[in-house]
């Protein structure tokens, strides 16, 4: 492994746009998709825009989730759905939220333990599995409102299984889930990279879905942070998104991600094989048919936090019962996704900014979801809550 590339020179904020807090503590966890923080740092990104990002592995998005709200982290690499959930009030204290840029599409699946993936290679071979048999099989996801779940929950769904009634499910922190198959605690899980290829690698799993085929291009890895932290730093909030918006950009390069499985292979960051993580990460690496669909920039298409990704998590909340009641699914987005701060920090780098703050998407079950009447689209589905 050579040593950190030299900061590259050229762009200086300084004066009001300094930072206000230069040296953060931003959270990870050991997954694939953290790559753009681990670049950030290791091509000086950080430096370049007045910052210095400490990074810190944490256990679980339980423990990001305690740590931000704690003050202990200043930003986190976290799931989508976790500053939802917490701008909600489920599963834990409330507290508003800020979604400073998404880091990634897709690039998570769905693996099954290798007896229960011996019977079923698809979602409908596991349906008739399911329901031709008297016992519920266990599913683990990472986090209750994250995109693991609701994007597991979905595809169950999508197969006429119901996943509150049909089979158990259970939280597991991403590092465990492969383990966790091979103990037989779980018969399968949906996870990000490269935990699901890990388990293939070793025998322990087999990976019979990527979510990619729920939702393409679907939301997933975001940067979060409070809101007060974001208020309270505005310009540091910028710095960091211009900081992570160039690492993104640096790994739309194939040759760029032979460079980040190296480093993210490392035992301070994902700490796995450096194979299996280029496997699913570097689509010609893949020994199977598997394709990674993940993408960290696509000309900006991949960070901009469009509107609609975000409230699509809350239709998913009231779908399964998690809300009582639809909220204002429009105010709920607009509070948490700081599109200003992303178009200042995207316009300072000439990355184009879409002109709506929706996309329209096709989801696995033939269903479009475009933003428009949530309420609508959260109580369409015959299997629900």
């Amino acid at each position: 492994m050579s040593s950190p590339p030299t900061p590259q020179a050229g762009h200086v904020i300084a004066g009001s746009d300094a930072p206000e807090k230069p040296q953060l503590r931003v959270g990870f966890i050991a997954l694939t998709d953290c790559a753009p923080l681990v670049i950030a740092v290791a091509r000086g990104y950080d430096r370049k825009y007045g910052l210095e990002i400490v990074l810190q592995r944490q256990p679980s998005w339980a423990a990001v989730r305690d740590r931000l709200l704690s003050g202990d982290l200043d930003a986190s690499h976290a799931l989508y759905g976790l500053g939802y959930g917490i701008q909600l009030g489920l599963g834990g204290p409330q507290r508003d939220m800020a979604m400073l840029m998404s880091l990634n599409q897709g690039g998570q699946a769905i693996t099954l333990s290798r007896a229960l993936g011996s019977q079923a290679r698809s979602g409908a071979a596991l349906a008739r599995v399911i329901h031709g048999s008297p016992e519920r099989p266990t599913f683990a996801h990472t986090f209750p409102t994250g995109s693991h779940a609701m994007l597991l929950y979905y595809w169950l769904a999508a197969h006429g299984i119901h996943p509150l009634h049909d089979v158990r499910s259970t939280v597991i922190p991403p590092p465990q889930m492969a383990e966790a198959l091979r103990r037989g605690d779980v018969d399968g899980y949906c996870v990000g990279e490269p935990w699901n290829a890990l388990a293939q690698s070793e025998g322990k799993g087999i990976t019979v879905a990527l979510t990619s085929e729920v939702w393409p291009n679907h939301p997933e890895k975001v940067l979060a942070c409070t809101r007060d932290f974001a208020d309270r730093h505005p310009n540091t909030a910028r710095a960091l998104i211009m900081a992570l918006l160039e690492a993104c950009r640096y790994l739309d390069v194939p040759a760029h991600r032979e460079e980040a499985a190296s480093w993210l292979a490392l035992p301070d960051f994902v700490d796995a094989p450096r194979d299996v993580i280029a496997s699913r990460l570097l689509p010609e690496k893949a020994m199977d048919s598997s394709a990674p669909g993940i993408r960290f920039f696509a000309d900006g298409e991949a960070n901009f936090p469009y509107l609609s990704d975000g409230m699509w998590m809350a239709t998913q909340y009231r779908r399964w019962g998690m809300l009582r009641e639809d909220p204002d699914y429009l105010r709920v987005a607009q509070s948490i996704n700081r599109l200003d701060l992303y178009r200042e920090a995207a316009a300072q780098l000439g990355v184009a900014v879409p002109v709506s703050t929706m996309r329209s998407s096709r989801l696995i079950d033939g269903r479009t979801w475009d933003g428009g009447h949530a309420a609508g689209y959260a109580r369409g589905f015959d299997i629900r809550a």
